[in-house]
């Protein structure tokens, strides 16, 4: 495919390709149903002028090729860069095999909390493994990756205590940190010489209190990764505990598995690790790995997000444990070669065709296709030309910087990327030319 199947053109209203959900976070009122209005018009907007990019349901499996619904309800198939199962475990007969069999000797739900009768043998075998994937001393399972972030920090961190992010870390850890302390900091994006700064700063004037520092295996929004040696250095010689959320990484990328921190020679080194298994490892849930029993028990007992929800359900335990094998052997290996040979062909062809892509490799990349109102025409352009991808706007993402998150799978081949580059080389390209003609939707 070298050209869009139509002229360029966008016959909606300005509105739809102006702002950002930023500008409606905030607004006044008593009335809530008065006040969210705005946005809900926004939205609505959008989604009229086929321009809303999200809402998106799968209508089949979340394979190299895969169909969806947008939030109208048009079904699209096509080649799919959108989901978040990097090595194809997701449909692999092993995992599904595991989890049915689950679901046939322990029913479909936990039944409790983690704490109260929730967890299974299942989920023992789970925590145990993920301990020695990560050389840790102890792992605690949470329902969720987001409440795994969460919990980690709002469980151990209390109001005196501070907490040190990358600027860019998840929600789940900035929203844990502001939930549990007003000393939160943030250190410009993999910048270690800030975070010295920072980390001396809050010493020179505390040193009774506890600090966090946060930072990630694998940027979701940017590919990049930090210096983890270096990192961890920092935090021991100002006595502070690094946590490393692995969501991305881990499974997908590194010997073994290991992600950034094996690649690093960083494993059983780290203080704690936090990840999640809704990207390579076939499930929902999160997990919490320590160096120390007990900072787990901590965490079991005060983290909310683990204490006060149900536990895995027994066949997502089982998919995850199914995956996590499959992960640490030789055919995990496979096809972790495969993912970088995808992603090698992604960032070669993604260049060759001028486009900005970021990031240092792995399951994701992202390309920057222009401002918000850019964004949202190229992402609109790509399903009807038999490509399926996710837009990140701002706040995600730096204003007027929107990028096409491109996640790869192991069975991508370099035909599909060939396509891929093609096709989103030309939406951009048509974006570009409808907005010449509708300067006033500039952003």
């Amino acid at each position: 495919m070298t050209a869009m199947t139509k002229k360029a053109s966008f016959d909606g209203s300005p509105k739809s390709l102006a702002g950002s959900g930023r500008d409606f976070r905030s607004p006044p009122g008593s009335d809530f149903h008065s006040r969210t209005t705005p946005l809900s018009d926004w939205i609505e907007a959008r989604k009229r002028d086929g321009v809303w990019s999200y809402g998106r349901s799968l209508a089949s499996r979340p394979g190299a090729k895969a169909s969806i619904k947008d939030a109208n309800m048009k079904e699209f198939s096509g080649l799919n860069f959108g989901s978040q199962d990097y090595l194809n475990l997701s449909t692999h007969p092993e995992v599904v095999d595991a989890a049915i069999k689950a679901i046939q000797d322990y029913g479909v739900h936990s039944s409790g909390s983690g704490i109260l009768m929730g967890n299974t043998d299942i989920s023992i075998k789970l925590e145990n493994a993920i301990s020695d994937h990560l050389q840790a001393t102890d792992t605690q399972l949470f329902p969720t990756g987001w409440g795994a972030g969460f919990g980690v920090v709002s469980g151990l961190v209390r109001p005196d205590d501070h907490v040190v992010l990358d600027v860019f870390a998840h929600s789940c850890l900035q929203e844990g940190a502001m939930a549990s302390t007003k000393n939160v900091h943030r250190f410009r994006h993999l910048d270690n010489d800030d975070l010295r700064r920072v980390l001396s700063t809050i010493r020179a004037s505390d040193t009774a209190n506890a600090v966090m520092v946060i930072t990630e295996g694998l940027f979701s929004m940017h590919a990049d990764a930090p210096d983890l040696r270096t990192v961890q250095d920092l935090c021991h010689e100002f006595d502070a505990t690094l946590v490393v959320d692995v969501a991305h990484d881990l499974g997908s990328t590194g010997p073994g598995g290991t992600g950034q921190i094996g690649i690093q020679g960083m494993v059983g080194k780290i203080d704690i690790v936090m990840g999640s298994f809704s990207k390579t490892f076939a499930s929902n849930g999160g997990f919490v790995a320590t160096k120390s029993r007990s900072l787990r028990n901590f965490i079991q007992v005060f983290a909310s997000t683990t204490l006060f929800t149900n536990a895995l359900s027994p066949s997502q335990a089982a998919a995850i444990c199914a995956s996590l094998s499959i992960v640490r052997s030789p055919e995990g290996e496979r096809l972790r070669q495969s993912l970088a040979s995808v992603s090698n062909h992604i960032h070669e062809h993604l260049k060759r065709h001028g486009l900005t892509v970021h990031g240092i490799g792995g399951p994701i990349a992202p390309v920057s296709v222009g401002n918000e109102a850019a964004g949202r025409l190229v992402c609109s352009l790509l399903p009807s030309n038999g490509i399926l991808a996710n837009l990140a706007e701002y706040p995600v993402v730096p204003k007027n910087d929107s990028r096409i998150r491109l996640q790869m799978m192991a069975s991508h081949t370099e035909d599909d990327v060939s396509r891929l580059a093609t096709t989103l080389r030309s939406a951009v390209d048509e974006a570009n030319e409808v907005l010449q003609f509708r300067p006033g939707t500039v952003v």
